[in-house]
């Protein structure tokens, strides 16, 4: 009889690792062993139980989920699944580059979101058929630069701040939230205008609330 599988959750909203635990421990071949709700808290953890995989939320408060999963991947080698309600066309290939065997968005139907698990939990690389096409069209040099989001030119720094700007952010308050300095805010905002071909702190601004990077 085959071991279950042990997970690790890392979210900032207990609620939703609540249900989250749920559903996998009512799995006859998942179990989860223990929870994070922050990077430091992750890090520990993980280290600490060494599980078979860990599921793992971009939205954290302390740091970028694409910047824990670099050092969960570097650490511990640990097969890891990002589980999160943002746009997988925007985030799932910068996962996959940060070390993540898959994506899957929470608003998926359960059974898909199972599978996800199930697939990391093996070692399979896990994307939804419509990203798996996306990806591979890229990689085949099919997809025009026409085609792509102007939103992919943006460095994962650079789209970490967008996306802090978005939520109404000001220079000061992103600069505390990652542990940068105001100048090098500013100038990770210069470069983004330049690669949206923006004006403006205001047309940044206003195209950061449309573009809602929650």
């Amino acid at each position: 009889m085959n071991e279950k599988k042990r997970i690790v959750l890392v979210d900032d909203h207990p609620i939703l690792r609540q249900g989250l635990a749920k559903m996998l421990n009512d799995q006859p071949d998942m179990q989860v062993i223990g929870e994070a709700e922050n990077g430091p808290q992750a890090m520990k953890v993980v280290g600490s139980l060494k599980p078979d995989m860990v599921s793992l939320d971009l939205s954290l408060g302390d740091m970028s989920g694409t910047d824990l999963c670099k050092q969960l991947h570097e650490a511990y080698g640990v097969p890891i699944l990002v589980v999160s309600m943002h746009d997988e066309a925007m985030y799932a290939e910068r996962c996959l580059r940060a070390g993540a065997m898959g994506y899957v968005m929470k608003q998926e139907p359960q059974d898909q979101v199972l599978g996800a698990f199930r697939q990391v939990a093996k070692g399979q690389v896990y994307l939804s058929p419509k990203m798996s096409a996306r990806m591979l069209q890229s990689m085949s040099g099919a997809r025009t630069d026409a085609g792509a989001q102007p939103l992919d030119r943006l460095s994962d720094r650079e789209l970490e701040i967008f996306r802090l700007i978005g939520q109404g952010n000001g220079v000061r308050a992103i600069a505390e939230k990652l542990f940068l300095s105001p100048k090098t805010v500013e100038a990770h905002k210069e470069h983004i205008k330049q690669k949206l071909n923006l004006k403006s702190s205001s047309e940044l601004l206003q195209y950061a609330i449309e573009a809602r990077l929650t």
